[in-house]
């Protein structure tokens, strides 16, 4: 089950490490297509996520799970032979299906195989899972695209897929079914709403804020969501009942959850770049470069249990989001000239706090809900770690576009317009020093403004959950 999670949550992480080849080959991707190609993976994992937790309740966990895994592999076949954009996010967004597939019903298979006493500790390697698995999809995907392709990434992913499938179907054990509905309407709505909402955020940069584009997503977006909160108060077994969002700790575990990830997965999409354009890294050193963030979640996440029993599930958190936060802001001064240490050690300070956010708020997301309601449960904090990847970025990806165009050499920008790295290098080839600089000015910016939203967010989860403890008492 471990090893189910790694690949799909890996996939989303080592796709960033392929962006500067994608960039510069024949697709040609705009700055907007190649967070799209990132982002159609994550956001139909977040969406399905839920429904693919409820049809494994239903329909039962492991034939799911292994339906799940044949997509990725389909999904991840298509990607690898993609002749050109439309045909790749196609592919990549049958992968996030098949991943959706998978995610959730690893917990609840886990959950229902193992005694009682020892749940707690398997919610907390599962959750570290999650966690190491985008440091191993940054190691692995390197050192796959040192053969010099971005379709190697996906073409390696189909029998790894396939082999995991054969040994879930000999040793993950079969679980009861529970009959619950799968709410297509709801599910449409929300893939609706989350889609336009990230259509108004990517295309900003390219087309303008004021774009009808821009604006007929931001207003799609509140208007699918807001239809969706209706169907799901109406319909007798909704896709996720709002009304769970009552239970203070798991409003702010989802908001927490969502925020880490938003983190994360920003620092993930432009830490591939920065190592390789910034400092010159191969695309395999580009990956192993990010392991420093893995070392606290290793050593720390067992311990974090006995933390949260010393100081507190509040002070846990806190000290969570500002080991993320401040973090990310010191990542954000990183130069071309910045030594990789400095660099390493502001990365281990972001997984410190990762460490000790995963397993704290697992916990009190799986603990809010009734045990026949584990792959909803699941799914659901499934569904933050993926919504939140996917606006990372969505957010990062529109932020260094923007700082990007606005740093170039004016005769650079009016001349040829490019909107990413490759394009400029392209129109300018003796001029990589200033491209560089630009590109690594934006990407300390965009570090920034997440490193800011992550602060701001993590106070908000720690004053909920205070205020609503006070409130109980």
């Amino acid at each position: 089950m471990c090893a189910c999670v790694v690949l799909v949550v890996g996939m989303v992480a080592s796709v960033n490490l392929a962006i500067p080849m994608l960039a510069a080959s024949g697709l040609h991707p705009s700055a907007s297509a190649l967070v799209w190609i990132v982002d159609t993976y994550v956001i139909f994992f977040a969406c399905l996520v839920i429904p693919a937790g409820a049809a494994g309740d239903r329909f039962g966990r492991k034939g799911v799970l292994m339906i799940g895994l044949a997509l990725f592999a389909a999904g991840a076949g298509l990607s690898a032979v993609a002749p050109d954009v439309v045909v790749l996010l196609v592919g990549r967004a049958i992968t996030g299906v098949g991943a959706a597939a998978v995610l959730p019903n690893t917990l609840a298979v886990l959950l229902h195989a193992v005694p009682a006493e020892r749940k707690g500790a398997v919610i907390a390697i599962w959750a570290s899972m999650t966690g190491i698995g985008g440091v191993v999809g940054n190691v692995g995907g390197g050192a796959v695209l040192t053969g010099g392709s971005w379709r190697w990434l996906f073409v390696v992913a189909v029998p790894v897929a396939l082999m995991l499938g054969v040994l879930v179907a000999r040793v993950a054990p079969v679980s009861s079914r529970h009959d619950r509905g799968l709410d297509p309407v709801g599910t449409v709505l929300l893939v609706g709403a989350s889609v336009a909402l990230l259509v108004g955020i990517v295309e900003g940069p390219v087309t303008g804020w004021g774009s009808p584009v821009v604006v007929i997503g931001f207003v799609c977006a509140a208007v699918l969501f807001v239809a969706w909160t209706v169907v799901e108060l109406r319909v007798g077994n909704p896709l996720l009942d709002p009304r769970l969002f009552r239970i203070p700790g798991l409003r702010s575990a989802c908001l927490g959850m969502t925020a880490v990830f938003f983190g994360m997965f920003a620092l993930f999409y432009v830490n591939a770049s920065f190592l390789q354009y910034g400092k010159g890294f191969g695309v395999l050193w580009a990956g192993v470069g990010i392991v420093p963030l893995t070392v606290p979640i290793i050593v720390v996440g067992r311990y974090v249990g006995r933390l949260v029993g010393r100081i507190g599930l509040d002070w846990t958190i806190a000290l969570a989001f500002v080991f993320v936060g401040v973090g990310l802001l010191g990542l954000s001064g990183s130069e071309v000239g910045t030594s990789y240490v400095v660099y390493a050690g502001w990365l281990v300070v972001v997984g410190g706090g990762v460490a000790l956010a995963l397993p704290a708020l697992s916990g009190v997301i799986s603990g809010s809900l009734p045990a026949d309601q584990a792959g909803v449960g699941s799914g659901l904090q499934s569904t933050t770690r993926e919504f939140g990847s996917a606006l990372g970025v969505a957010v990062i990806g529109t932020v260094v576009t923007g700082r990007f165009v606005d740093a170039l050499p004016v005769d650079i920008r009016v001349d040829y317009g490019p909107h990413t790295v490759a394009e400029a290098l392209a129109v300018a080839p003796g001029r990589g020093g200033e491209v560089v600089g630009a590109f690594v000015s934006a990407a300390g910016e965009g570090l920034w403004v997440v490193g800011m939203i992550v602060l701001v967010l993590g106070g908000l989860v720690v004053g909920q959950s205070v205020l609503s403890r006070r409130r109980a008492r």
